[in-house]
């Protein structure tokens, strides 16, 4: 056989894999279960309808050029915000869900339902979800819980790094920096996890038919969760703690619990979640560019103004912090291996992170994510749950009937 034929064999075997990487991505349904494009973008003025590329990882043209078929839009206010303000905060950024959708009625679809989820894919349509990023935004009222049930949240992560009165964060937990309403009367040094309240919010949940977010969340608080649900739970945008031990990440025991329960992990896209080095390099950019950075703080600008700055005068230095994509498939790879392929999924907690693994530069790059697993020798039904399908069933386990 000619040196030529053996380059076109070649050629012709490359457009196969190519052909069939896209196929599978286009066939698979993708659900991203955790973005931050809302609060952390449209609130400052920037608009999705437009070409976010190199300012935000997200906007309406690249979730479609990415085969992104369900979007839960994260819905988030952080510790600042407390009763009388945490909710209508919420409350503000579904709307601008809302209206986001109501500008482009052929291209997203707000979705409450699997049914309603796969109509919109049939149509080619986004299907659009919340979900509410901390249980301060309920402000101790089920009736809130409900609202936003009713306006289409379909989960709620009952904390964020701050605890509520009924329910204890990672960082609080793992810092000893309980607030004075966690000392809950009768339980002495054993104040952590769900009290009264927090078990009663999370049967409420179940009845609901809405799914408990345990990321964020610490360590006696999920083992609590688990203990009262009855439905399946989900870690919107968490990692694995065995091969970067942050405190936000899930230790072994908890992954096989969340897999007992019938849940899913779906992993966090943020660099340092990944990899345990990722911390020391940045320290080492930021400590090098102090004089810089403390510059901007002095001018008045914002921690976004000067990542953008940074970004844009540091570019090579910025990638080189990067890990590669690999760490994001060795986290997936490694609950398969732990657990199965039934209990993963992806939360990217894009326009939440500042930096992503290489190659992945906004949701425009997820074919990336189905390339490397079909690389790593995943078939095509157990990266269809990867990408979705496990999600979609503990969705549809968690729906009233």
């Amino acid at each position: 056989m000619g040196s030529r034929m053996i380059i076109l064999l070649f050629m012709l075997h490359s457009i196969g894999n190519i052909n069939a990487q896209k196929n599978l991505h286009q066939k698979a349904i993708l659900v991203d279960t955790h973005n931050d494009v809302i609060s952390q973008i449209v609130l400052r003025g920037k608009a999705i309808d437009e070409d976010l590329t190199g300012k935000a990882h997200t906007d309406i043209a690249r979730l479609k050029s990415g085969g992104v078929d369900v979007q839960i839009f994260s819905i988030f206010c952080d510790e600042s915000f407390g009763m009388g303000t945490a909710f209508k905060m919420a409350i503000r950024q579904i709307d601008s869900v809302d209206a986001i959708i109501s500008r482009h009625p052929d291209l997203m679809v707000k979705t409450y339902t699997t049914t309603d989820i796969s109509a919109a894919i049939k149509a080619n349509k986004i299907a659009c979800l919340t979900g509410v990023e901390g249980g301060h935004m309920i402000e101790n009222r089920m009736d809130y819980l409900d609202s936003f049930y009713n306006r289409g949240a379909r989960y709620l992560t009952l904390t964020w790094n701050n605890s509520t009165s009924w329910a204890t964060s990672a960082k609080d937990e793992t810092e000893g920096t309980l607030p004075p309403s966690n000392l809950r009367q009768g339980k002495g040094v054993a104040d952590k996890g769900l009290d009264s309240l927090g078990v009663a919010i999370v049967q409420h949940m179940n009845a609901l038919g809405m799914l408990i977010d345990v990321s964020h969340m610490g360590e006696a608080t999920i083992q609590d969760v688990l203990r009262v649900s009855k439905k399946p739970i989900i870690a919107s945008h968490s990692s694995v703690y065995a091969l970067c031990p942050f405190r936000r990440n899930l230790k072994d025991d908890q992954i096989k619990a969340i897999a007992k329960n019938g849940g899913v992990v779906d992993i966090n896209f943020y660099s340092g979640f990944l990899d345990s080095n990722y911390d020391r390099r940045k320290k080492a950019f930021q400590t090098l560019h102090k004089t810089e950075s403390d510059s901007l703080v002095k001018l008045g600008k914002k921690d976004y103004e000067i990542d953008q700055w940074f970004g844009e005068k540091y570019k090579v230095e910025l990638e080189n912090l990067r890990p590669p994509l690999s760490l994001l498939i060795d986290h997936i790879d490694y609950i398969v291996k732990l657990v199965g392929p039934k209990y993963v999924g992806l939360g990217s907690d894009f326009d939440g992170i500042e930096s992503a693994p290489k190659g992945l530069d906004g949701v425009q790059d997820y074919p990336a994510i189905t390339k490397a697993l079909q690389e790593k020798g995943y078939s095509a039904k157990n990266i269809k749950r990867i990408l979705g399908g496990n999600f979609m069933r503990v969705l549809k386990a968690n729906e009233r009937p």
